[in-house]
């Protein structure tokens, strides 16, 4: 079973593995402090995706009263079915009407019981959207830090303004830079399958589809950059003019006869 599901200790250790890899290589960028608060949030989540596996049981206990009070109710009131009026040839219509009843609400007695069993779905499922909110902010943030990332300013005849952001201009710092965005959204879609591991809910598992899709996207758009990189031939050192080399002094005429 170590195969078939993911292991949150893993996924911290490899957000905590990342965030190394970037202070080391981008000590000074803001990429930094994403990746430090990625592996925050990948802890935080992980502790509540792990919570959610386990029952309400102060909700299963009030289920369980209420199903035991109606039952009680029924049997010492007398709402179940008037037993002792269906012997008689002359209540039969009342009988019929009691039986009615009885049924109508034995049927509002187990659409309450379901609802209230459904209530603990409903509230995992608030909880589960409420962590996803924070993922999903986060990975737009990731975007942003590789909005300005661009390949043209590898190009010898890329001239910034006096408004353009910082560019990086080495493109293996570059490809590097771009390719730690990748893995932190890679990251952010498996910390949101936590929660499809915990929570068996069919909304919660669109959710969560959600999630990894906009990362995937994002990702796919980072990497058509890195490719770009690749592709990018390297600047090669214009060699200097060579001298013109003097012409070889002419031997003198002869003199004409």
């Amino acid at each position: 079973m170590r195969y078939r599901t993911l292991d949150p200790k893993l996924i911290i250790e490899t957000a905590e593995r990342l965030e190394s890899r970037v202070a080391e290589r981008f000590p000074k960028a803001g990429l930094r402090g994403v990746a430090g608060e990625l592996v925050s949030l990948s802890r935080d989540l992980a502790k509540a995706a792990k919570a959610l596996e386990e029952p309400i049981w102060w909700l299963r206990g009030v289920i369980a009263a209420a199903f035991i009070a109606g039952v009680l109710v029924f049997l010492f009131v007398g709402t179940i079915l008037p037993l002792d009026r269906i012997s008689g040839n002359d209540d039969a219509l009342q009988s019929v009407q009691g039986i009615e009843a009885s049924i109508n609400t034995c049927i509002l007695a187990v659409l309450g019981l379901l609802a209230l069993i459904r209530t603990e779905e409903r509230i995992k499922r608030k909880k589960v959207f409420r962590q996803l909110h924070g993922l999903r902010s986060l990975i737009h943030v990731i975007d942003m830090h590789q909005l300005t990332k661009d390949p043209a300013a590898l190009s010898a005849s890329f001239k910034p303004t006096s408004h353009s952001p910082a560019r990086i201009t080495n493109a293996a710092d570059l490809a590097r830079y771009l390719d730690y965005c990748s893995e932190m959204l890679s990251i952010t879609g498996k910390i949101a399958a936590l929660f499809a591991q915990s929570v068996n809910d069919d909304v919660v598992i669109d959710g969560v589809n959600d999630i990894e899709n906009l990362s995937s996207n994002l990702s796919r758009k980072i990497w058509q950059k890195i490719t770009l990189i690749e592709r990018h031939p390297a600047e090669q050192p214009v060699p200097a003019p060579a001298r013109a080399r003097q012409a070889a002094p002419l031997p003198p005429r002869a003199p004409k006869r």
